[in-house]
């Protein structure tokens, strides 16, 4: 054979083989400036929404495995997540309330200094002053009615008036017209990005289509950070550019999940500005801009940090006036977190915790159990 024409055919095979090789990488992940997965404009990809916001969305399976490869039936499976209980992951919390409640059982009648010690428990707690004594002089009354004369008994009474503070809907509300749209807010720091991916994993498991809004744009790699949440649980994510503006994001977002049919919209919000505008400002007008498109706002979800105590209760009221906050999610509740503030947001604000943090796994973040809860909390070890 010609040697001029052998050098041709190999040179087509090279030059072919480095289309298709490029090809599979554009598939991978689209080129930037590019809307959803695609880079060959095929029917995966999202209507480009308005404005300059960027669509990217998790890739599905590639092309066609080559000869050979493992199947998804060979493959090891997806880790199953498995729920902490409050009472391992509560062992520091609950070490503030053991050495009273022990001190408080070790009498046999119930006394004035029964109540001291169960006061001073609750306010090292984080409880807070007022919300502790409305509890015991509840306690009080109970124990009197009741003509109860054990600290056995007095313990009791706190943990069924606990609960029954405590209690509220936890479930988190779905809208009746898609996409619903849930919106976290909070300060920097508090792991409000770390849990909408955790709510992601969590949404993704049951089968729902998530779209993330990387709506805090003044952050330095807050959309990065969302961006390997979403991928992680096969979420779309949608950003901006830096320091643009947080509700375009977010319309855009939802506009990009209702022409996609997705379920669910996670926005993350921005937790300080580099610019003169009021936080709180800025939080409600994303707040109404959220609502004008498709789907409807149904949960605007307050991420604390549970370490702060008193300080979060504080955050708690002002965030509460700017964004007509629904639910609480508590971070961090493991560790030094002392728990009783909890009971003070429930209390002073009116509040329902939905979910709360135990961890640092997907698996970490679970619906909030008043009865679990309190057992774990007050309890002798």
């Amino acid at each position: 054979m010609d040697p001029i024409f052998v050098v041709l055919i190999v040179l087509a095979i090279v030059i072919v083989g480095g289309g298709v090789a490029f090809v599979a990488t554009s598939r991978d992940r689209g080129a930037p400036g590019e809307v959803g997965a695609g880079g060959d404009g095929g029917s995966t990809a999202l209507a480009e929404p308005p404005g300059d916001t960027l669509v990217e969305e998790t890739p599905p399976e590639a092309l066609e495995a080559p000869e050979g490869a493992p199947t998804p039936e060979d493959r090891a499976p997806t880790e199953e997540l498995v729920r902490p209980s409050f009472r391992e992951r509560l062992a520091k919390a609950r070490s503030t309330f053991s050495g009273y409640v022990t001190s408080v059982l070790s009498r046999s009648e119930i006394s004035e200094e029964s109540y001291e010690e169960l006061e001073e428990a609750l306010i090292l707690a984080d409880v807070g002053i007022g919300p502790t004594q409305e509890l015991l002089d509840s306690v009080r009354s109970t124990v009197k009615e009741r003509k109860l004369t054990t600290n056995a008994e007095l313990i009791e009474v706190l943990r069924a008036e606990m609960k029954l503070r405590l209690e509220a809907p936890t479930e988190l509300v779905r809208s009746e017209e898609s996409p619903t749209i849930w919106l976290f807010v909070g300060v920097n720091g508090v792991g409000k990005t770390t849990t909408i991916g955790k709510v992601g994993r969590r949404l993704a498991d049951e089968g729902a289509s998530v779209v993330m809004a990387a709506g805090d744009t003044f952050r330095a790699a807050a959309a990065e950070q969302l961006g390997t949440w979403a991928d992680r649980c096969g979420a779309e994510l949608v950003r901006g550019a830096e320091g643009g503006d947080p509700s375009s994001v977010i319309f855009d977002a939802v506009e990009a999940a209702a022409a996609r049919s997705a379920d669910v919209v996670l926005a993350d919000t921005a937790g300080r500005l580099h610019t003169k505008t009021n936080l709180m400002d800025e939080l409600a007008k994303v707040r109404r801009v959220a609502d004008k498109g498709s789907g409807s706002v149904t949960e605007v979800l307050l991420v604390l940090d549970a370490t702060t105590g008193q300080n979060g209760l504080n955050q708690a009221r002002q965030f509460a006036e700017a964004t007509d906050v629904t639910g609480v999610v508590l971070t961090k509740l493991d560790g030094s977190a002392k728990g009783g503030i909890v009971f003070a947001i429930r209390s002073e604000l009116g509040l329902p915790v939905k979910l709360v943090g135990l961890g640092e796994t997907a698996a970490d973040l679970v619906d909030f159990d008043a009865d679990e809860f309190v057992e774990a909390l007050v309890a002798v070890d």
